[in-house]
């Protein structure tokens, strides 16, 4: 039946996508194809006439097109993306560089001290992990990673602080 019709398809395709917006993404050949799907899906599905089949081909273009616009609308709008309090989400950010510089020599001294949670210290202040990503990169529970970042800040500002360095960031 597709041979039949695909021309007068395509035909009421290229009018839907007429009156669309400059730059549509779906083309004429795409919106038939999608609508013979959605139409010729069922095998139990009876036509009363050429009128009926086209009425039918063209609701279904419609729904295609409106679907089309809800995702590219949804997708403007950030859907599909997981929303998280910013005051929980310790955000890799970049400090200025003195105190970036501060913060990778006193990590590397805190390396030849305890090397396991001078990893955390990279994990969580350089790549931004949380402390559950932490927790299950070094294999240790949350409470213990809370416990070693709470250890490592400690001993890393007194170490910042003793350098002369700038003061580290708040972050950390």
């Amino acid at each position: 039946m597709l041979p039949l019709v695909y021309e007068e398809l395509r035909r009421l395709a290229a009018r839907r996508l007429a009156s669309e917006r400059q730059g549509h993404t779906l083309q004429p050949t795409a919106l038939v194809h999608e609508a013979w799907l959605r139409i010729s899906g069922s095998a139990e599905r009876h036509w009363n006439g050429r009128q009926h089949f086209f009425a039918a081909a063209a609701e279904a273009m419609r729904r295609i097109l409106v679907d089309h616009a809800r995702r590219r609308r949804a997708a403007k709008r950030g859907a599909g993306v997981e929303r998280l309090d910013l005051d929980e989400v310790d955000i890799a950010a970049p400090a200025p560089d003195d105190q970036l510089l501060a913060v990778d020599e006193a990590v590397a001294k805190f390396e030849r001290v305890d090397a396991r949670k001078a990893e955390l210290v990279k994990l969580r202040y350089f790549v931004g992990l949380s402390f559950e990503e932490v927790a299950a990169v070094l294999g240790i529970a949350v409470p213990t990673a809370k416990q070693w970042w709470a250890y490592a800040r400690a001993w890393l500002r007194v170490e910042i602080a003793g350098s002369g360095a700038p003061g580290p960031p708040g972050e950390l």
